[in-house]
């Protein structure tokens, strides 16, 4: 009985489920973040391609250049 009564009064493992519990939010926090911001990220980046392909270049190769 005393072996029971040691093992259930034993807090040492306490600290890493805390830890546990603490990291997985952390992450789970992180994945929400990325997640929200995503969708407006692509947006941008589908505006600015096509800002960027409407683009001509100046050719300065044919004329006579500097």
């Amino acid at each position: 009985m005393k072996l029971f009564n040691k093992f259930f009064n034993d807090e040492s493992g306490a600290v890493t489920v805390d830890w546990v519990v603490l990291t997985a939010a952390i992450v789970g926090l992180g994945i929400a973040v990325l997640t929200s911001v995503s969708t407006g990220t692509t947006s941008l980046a589908d505006t600015i391609s096509g800002e960027l392909d409407g683009m001509t270049i100046m050719d300065h190769s044919a004329g006579g250049g500097v």
